[in-house]
């Protein structure tokens, strides 16, 4: 097997760390017990290489031999086929994970994300826009508490899925946003506390503190 190179960013500001996604592969990385190996990339001065590897100039991207593989979620798809357990060996159980990966980043992320963003911009106001934001989270919140509620994970087993969906969810609860919705902040808090999360959640935030 292929070492594995994730690159990040070499230092973020204080506001997005333990957020930034390269946290969802460290996460999965660990989980799975595969080795790999972090490199940096420059915050401020991103250059054509950079671009080359991630169209947006954002992070992370994956090296695995000659393939280089950008969007975490598609990143986690690729390592789900390094290791069962990222997703399950069942066909019906893995067709199940991938969709709910998808669900995690195409509906949720989609309402959770500007609504987060509102906050860190410390965006109060009441204004037609911040009403729908908050209306489009509460409806997809309200259809996930109703998911989750009675079960551990998405599937019947842990995947990557889950990484995504807590992941996208766990910012939510940065700002209280699961304060009604107890299945949704029973299921972040299961999944943070496992040890992989705990280990890739120190080790990002470890990775930027080195570079102040």
């Amino acid at each position: 097997m292929n070492t594995l190179i994730l690159t990040t960013f070499d230092w973020v500001p204080d506001l997005p760390r333990g957020y930034v996604r390269d946290l969802r592969v460290r996460w999965a990385l660990e989980e799975a017990g595969l080795p790999y190996r972090v490199e940096s990339v420059p915050f401020r001065d991103r250059a054509a290489a950079h671009f080359g590897h991630q169209p947006f100039g954002q992070v992370p991207w994956l090296t695995d031999g000659d393939q280089s593989i950008f969007e975490s979620g598609a990143i986690l798809l690729h390592l789900g086929e390094l290791s069962d357990a990222l997703l399950p060996t069942d066909a019906r159980q893995r067709s199940e994970a991938i969709q709910w990966v998808f669900a995690a980043l195409n509906s949720v992320e989609m309402a959770s994300l500007p609504w987060s963003l509102a906050r860190f911009l410390e965006d109060n106001s009441e204004t037609p826009a911040q009403k729908h934001l908050e209306d489009f989270l509460a409806a997809r919140l309200r259809h996930m508490e109703s998911v989750l509620a009675g079960r551990d994970w998405l599937v019947d087993s842990f995947s990557v899925a889950d990484i995504l969906m807590a992941d996208v969810l766990r910012l939510v609860d940065r700002f209280d946003g699961l304060a009604d919705y107890p299945a949704c902040a029973d299921y972040v808090a299961r999944a943070s506390a496992r040890p992989a999360f705990r280990k890739a959640y120190a080790d990002q935030m470890a990775h930027f503190a080195a570079a102040d």
